[in-house]
């Protein structure tokens, strides 16, 4: 499933150098990230990067895009 920022985002922007897909983006007021691009760093990493450097916790998954392992797999190769 994808990720999304919510509102406790503190517009700091360490979350956007981290994705591997280019899926965040600043946005305003805060960053956002687009779930078409988003494989929670499936295929790149064993944790998602964006929510290991995120000050605020602020990245939560995003529950209109549940999607299983294999699909964000499927979706990294369509990107990449």
């Amino acid at each position: 499933m994808a990720y999304l920022i919510n509102e406790d985002c503190i517009n700091c922007g360490a979350c956007e150098p981290e994705c591997p897909n280019e899926a965040i983006a600043e946005g305003d007021p805060i960053y956002a990230i687009n779930p078409d691009l988003c494989t929670e760093c499936v295929g790149y990493h064993d944790e998602s990067q964006c929510i290991s450097v995120c000050p605020v916790d602020c990245i939560e998954p995003n529950l209109d895009y549940e999607e299983t392992k294999e699909q964000l797999l499927k979706k990294k190769e369509s990107i990449g």
